[in-house]
């Protein structure tokens, strides 16, 4: 199974709200992967790379998909999918995880029963992206696997839904009720203004922007749920993790670089190349 212990942390630094914190953070990402690179696995990386955390993938369903749509999507198999994360906590040790897109009702219950264990050993904060439909419009979980999406939400620090998705999983009280944070993201509803709603037992912080007027949207979700995790894996408290996230966002927003016909993929390096704007 798991180890008594995780690998400890190797220290780099990163100043993120002020402080200074060990990095990189070693995030998990549950997720399914995209093959046009907008979403799903491939914005999970691009998004924990570039707010200095390591990304490790378990990878729970292969989609042939394009800013167009989904055409076809393949589920991995619930034990391979358990060898990833199995592989990749028992040597590397983990920070924080993010869940997307499940792939499968066995899946759900099979990741749930591993981050029990992980969660057991360390506590290790959880974000939880409850992916049923792709901005598309393709539909990415069925029936069995949206249920299943309680035991999911009973182990998260954060669920964060699209409205839809919220309305879908029984509302706030709902959520709330199975212990974790709400983020209402509220992207859907018309106006303005996008106001997501951060909503813990305790309180209620509005995170209220101008909409930007853009069809390159794909993978929002995926990325913001992915960069809260890595503040969060950072060790920064979550209404710090969820204002960096909801500015990464929109900041990839800004720079999407206009491909496809469709909704188009935001552009997470934000019009740079790093590696090429080095010191030295």
């Amino acid at each position: 199974m798991y180890p008594s212990g995780y690998p400890l942390q190797r220290v780099n630094f990163v100043n993120f709200g002020g402080r200074v914190m060990v990095s990189p953070a070693r995030i998990l990402i549950v997720a399914g992967s995209d093959s046009g690179g907008g979403a799903g696995i491939q914005a999970d990386i691009k998004t924990v790379t570039m707010l200095g955390g390591h990304a490790m993938t378990a990878i729970t369903a292969l989609t042939a998909q394009n800013t167009l749509g989904v055409q076809r999507v393949m589920p991995v198999p619930a034990d391979m999918v358990l060898a990833q994360i199995e592989s990749c906590v028992g040597d590397i040790g983990v920070d924080a995880v993010k869940i997307g897109m499940i792939g499968s009702a066995e899946t759900a219950n099979a990741v749930v029963d591993a981050l029990e264990r992980i969660v057991a050993v360390q506590h290790v904060p959880i974000v939880f992206d409850p992916v049923m439909v792709a901005t598309s419009g393709s539909v990415l979980a069925d029936d069995a696997t949206i249920a299943a999406f309680g035991r999911l939400m009973r182990i998260a620090t954060l669920t964060t839904p699209n409205l839809p998705e919220l309305h879908a999983l029984g509302g706030e009280a709902a959520v709330l009720g199975t212990g974790s944070a709400v983020l209402a993201k509220g992207g859907h509803r018309e106006g303005p203004m996008v106001d997501d709603w951060l909503i813990t037992p305790a309180a209620r912080r509005l995170f209220s922007n101008p909409r930007i007027d853009t069809r390159h949207t794909h993978g929002t979700g995926c990325t913001l749920a992915s960069a809260i995790a890595t503040g969060l894996g950072q060790g920064g408290a979550l209404d710090q993790a969820v204002e960096r996230g909801i500015a990464f966002v929109r900041a990839a927003i800004t720079h999407a670089p206009g491909l496809g016909q469709g909704s188009g993929p935001m552009g997470h390096s934000l019009g740079r190349a790093p590696f090429d704007e080095r010191d030295g």
